[in-house]
């Protein structure tokens, strides 16, 4: 289990950079910003379980093409 709480705003999120965080989306979900999303419009969110490890980074463990074609999209 990877401890969510050294996750802090603005960290990248990498596999390869598929965004910064926004904020912990309740225990389970990262929130992206809005403006590092593909079209800078839209968060996106991925679940915790896609951490491998935290340093100054979120280190993801699925490829980067992995995450943006399975991330969640934010509801308009």
């Amino acid at each position: 289990m990877v401890h969510t709480t050294k996750i802090t705003e603005h960290m990248d999120v990498i596999s390869k950079v598929v965004g910064k965080v926004d904020h912990l989306d309740g225990p389970d979900k990262i929130k992206l910003t809005k403006a590092s999303s593909p079209d800078g419009q839209h968060h996106h969110f991925i679940p915790t379980d896609w951490i491998d490890h935290i340093d100054e980074h979120v280190h993801l463990n699925k490829p980067g093409d992995d995450v943006t074609a399975h991330w969640q999209h934010e509801k308009s």
